[in-house]
C-alpha cells in the first residue's frame, strides 16, 4: 500500500490566506475556494464586493483542477481549440482559467479556485494560494 500527503485545516487556511493577500494587494474582489483531492470544499471566502455567483464558480474551478490534476485553464484551451465534445464530460463544470492544483511531493492533494476578476487574474490569485502549500 502506498501513502500520500493530505491537507489539514491548517494547510487550507494558510493557502486561503495567501490567496486572499494576493487578491487584496491588487484590490480584486474575488471568491477563493480550497478543495481536497476529491474536489470537496475545505475553505471558502467571498471578499467584499464579489458577486454571489463567484463562490459557485470558484468551487467548480477548484473541483475541476483537483479531479483532473491540472489547471482548469487547460480544459478551456482544449474547448477553445475546437474539442467541443469535452463540454459533455460528467462532473467537470469549472472549465475556465482560475483553478490550480496543489501539488505536494508529486501528489495532487487538492486545488484552489478563484473567480471574480479577469481569468488570468483569477489564476494569479489561485497560484499564490497553491504556492503557499
Amino acid at each position: 500500500m502506498k501513502t500520500k500527503p493530505f491537507m489539514t485545516l491548517d494547510d487550507a487556511t494558510r493557502i486561503l490566506t495567501a490567496a486572499r493577500q494576493e487578491a487584496q494587494k491588487n484590490n480584486w474582489a474575488v471568491a477563493i475556494v480550497v478543495v481536497d483531492d476529491g474536489g470537496h470544499p475545505l475553505a471558502l471566502e467571498r471578499l467584499d464586493g464579489c458577486a454571489a455567483i463567484g463562490a459557485y464558480v470558484a468551487t467548480e474551478k477548484a473541483r475541476s483542477a483537483a479531479l483532473g490534476r491540472r489547471e482548469s485553464k487547460q480544459y478551456e484551451e482544449m474547448i477553445n481549440a475546437g474539442r467541443n465534445a469535452f463540454l459533455s464530460v460528467p462532473v467537470l463544470q469549472g472549465m475556465l482559467e482560475g483553478g490550480v492544483p496543489i501539488i505536494v511531493d508529486g501528489h495532487v492533494v487538492g486545488a484552489v479556485g478563484v473567480s471574480g476578476v479577469k481569468s488570468d487574474q483569477d489564476a494569479q490569485v489561485a497560484k499564490a494560494g497553491a504556492n503557499a502549500a
